[in-house]
C-alpha cells in the first residue's frame, strides 16, 4: 500500500484535496450538537495512534490533532524535540524508522521544512506537516473549509493576502493553483513570497497577482487574510513592525474589499498590529470558525492519510 504523506499541497491531486474538504464538511455536520469527546460512528481510527512532535509551541495544532484522534476513536502521543533523543543529536532517519514501529502516523510541527521531508523519506507510516518555515497546508485546508461553509465558491473567487509573504501565504499560493481562486498578494518587497512557489504557480497557470501595497491587493476581494507580522523564530521584530505597519488590516482597508468580504487570520493575533480589533472581532470575521475547523479538516486529512 502506498504511503500517503500530507506535507505540501503541491504534490496533491485536486481530486484528493476536494475529497478531503468534502469529508471535513460531512463529519462536522454529523457531529452537530454532540459533546466534543463523543467518538464518531464506527470509530474509523480505532486502534490507531498518532505521534505528535513539536519543535514550535502550539495551541490550535496540538489540541485540534489530539481531539481529532479522540473523535475518530484513536489516540495520540505528544512530545517536544527536547523530550526526545532528537534534541540530543539522534538522526532524523533513525527517529523516523523507530517511530514507524510504534505508531500509525506522525505529525510534525518543525522549524525546518527539510526535516519533515527527511522524516517522511525514512518513515514507513504517513507524515503530516503541522507547520514548517515553508508551508502550513493543514491551516489552509481549514481556511478553505471555513470559506465554503460561509457560502463562498472557491472557483473564481478573489482572495487577498496582506502582510508577510510567509509559510501560510505559500500554502495559499499552492491552494490557488489547485482550487481555481485568484490570489492577490500585498507585501513589501523585503517580505515577498517565495520565488520558487510563484514559478510553480505560473507553470500551473494559477492566477496570482503581486502588489507592493495592501490597498490594491484588497480592492474588490471576497476574502481578506492576514497573519502576525512577527512569527516564531523571527529575530527582526522591530524592523518587521515598522515595514509591515502599512499592511495592517483596518476598517478602512476592509472597506475596499467586496461589501460582503470575510476576514481570516490563523491566530494568534495581535490586535493593533496586523489587524484592528474592530475587524477581527467584527461581523466580517470568521477567525473562530476557522480555528474550530482545524479540527474537522485535520480529521479528514488523517482519514485520507491512513486510507480509512
Amino acid at each position: 500500500m502506498t504511503i500517503r504523506h500530507f506535507i505540501d499541497l503541491w504534490p496533491m491531486e485536486r481530486a484528493d484535496l476536494r475529497a478531503i474538504l468534502d469529508e471535513a464538511h460531512r463529519m462536522k455536520r454529523a457531529r452537530n450538537g454532540w459533546p466534543k469527546g463523543r467518538i464518531d460512528p464506527g470509530a474509523p481510527l480505532d486502534g490507531h495512534t498518532l505521534a505528535m512532535i513539536f519543535e514550535k509551541s502550539s495551541t490550535r495544532t496540538r489540541f485540534s490533532f489530539d481531539m481529532a484522534m479522540r473523535q475518530l476513536g484513536g489516540s495520540s502521543i505528544t512530545a517536544t524535540s527536547s523530550d526526545m533523543q532528537l534534541g540530543r543529536g539522534e538522526s532524523i532517519e533513525d527517529t523516523a524508522r523507530v517511530l514507524s514501529r510504534y505508531v500509525d502516523a506522525v505529525m510534525i510541527r518543525a522549524n525546518d521544512h527539510a526535516d519533515i521531508e527527511a522524516f517522511a523519506e525514512w518513515s514507513s507510516v504517513p507524515v503530516i506537516n503541522g507547520l514548517s518555515d515553508r508551508s502550513h497546508p493543514c491551516q489552509i485546508m481549514a481556511d478553505l473549509m471555513t470559506l465554503e461553509e460561509a457560502g463562498l465558491t472557491l472557483q473564481g473567487a478573489r482572495i487577498a493576502w496582506v502582510g508577510d509573504g510567509n509559510n501560510v501565504c505559500a500554502s495559499l499560493i499552492h491552494a490557488a493553483a489547485k482550487f481555481g481562486f485568484s490570489l492577490a498578494i500585498g507585501t513589501p518587497g523585503r517580505y515577498a513570497p517565495d520565488e520558487d512557489d510563484l514559478e510553480i504557480a505560473a507553470e500551473m497557470q494559477a492566477r496570482i497577482e503581486l502588489f507592493d501595497n495592501a490597498e490594491d491587493a484588497v480592492a474588490g476581494a471576497d476574502v481578506v487574510i492576514a497573519d502576525t507580522f512577527v512569527s516564531m523564530g523571527d529575530t527582526d521584530a522591530d524592523v518587521r513592525l515598522e515595514i509591515l505597519e502599512p499592511f495592517a488590516v483596518t476598517e478602512d482597508l476592509m472597506a475596499l474589499a467586496d461589501p460582503g468580504a470575510k476576514f481570516l487570520h490563523c491566530l494568534p493575533a495581535h490586535r493593533g498590529e496586523e489587524v484592528d480589533a474592530e475587524v477581527i472581532d467584527g461581523p466580517q470575521s470568521l477567525v473562530f470558525d476557522e480555528a474550530e475547523n482545524r479540527l474537522h479538516a485535520q480529521k479528514a486529512i488523517l482519514r485520507w492519510c491512513l486510507q480509512k
